[in-house]
């Protein structure tokens, strides 16, 4: 198996005004392949080149590579982006269990948003904002360049199923929001699927 770039469900226009189009055409044609292209040469010719990118997350602790580290970077830039593309879309609305659960475990939307946001605009250098569900437990974590809490804490210092996630890497953002990652962070808000967030609770 080699990993392919997945086709997205709506156009690069999409997301307009929040998301540009040029960034998310470049994003997801230009990022996202050149992680897949170079995940897809690492695991040539490795025992673990039939496993989807999910189950190699779910092992990548015991996995004993000489380039650990880049397959680490690259297949999780590549789960990673697969995750983010459908988080978002416009138009949806928090309701049903997630939203009882995140009033529940956070006060209120807004408590959690701020949190979120929080932690966002904390992160230093590169990475992701997650809402994970750590055993039903809902918690805002981030990572380090393309970790993913699917990695376990051993690698990405976190764990936990994701639920939405915050590509915090300058290339998602910087052509439209240049520095202002605060207004990239609250623009995020309009776009996150919130049918796509429930069923991963569900998951």
């Amino acid at each position: 198996m080699s990993y392919s770039l997945p086709d997205l469900s709506y156009a690069y226009n999409a997301l307009e005004p929040f998301f540009d189009e040029e960034t998310m055409r470049i994003h997801h044609t230009k990022h996202h392949q050149n992680y897949i292209n170079n995940a897809n040469t690492i695991l040539e010719k490795t025992s673990f080149s039939s496993l989807s990118v999910e189950e190699l997350m779910s092992i990548f602790n015991e996995i004993s590579l000489e380039n650990k580290i880049e397959l680490k970077n690259n297949a999780g830039g590549h789960i990673n982006h697969t995750l983010f593309w459908k988080n978002l879309k416009i138009g949806t609305i928090l309701q049903g269990d997630l939203k009882s659960e995140i009033d529940k475990q956070f006060g209120c939307i807004e408590n959690f948003k701020n949190k979120f946001e929080n932690v966002a605009l904390k992160h230093f250098g590169s990475g992701w904002a997650w809402l994970v569900n750590q055993n039903g437990l809902l918690r805002i974590v981030s990572t380090q360049n393309q970790d993913n809490p699917l990695m376990g804490k051993l690698i990405s210092n976190t764990h936990g199923n994701p639920i939405i996630g915050l590509d915090l890497w300058e290339h998602a953002y910087y052509l439209k929001y240049q520095n202002r990652r605060l207004d990239y962070i609250k623009a995020f808000w309009n776009v996150v699927n919130w049918d796509e967030a429930s069923n991963r609770l569900l998951t």
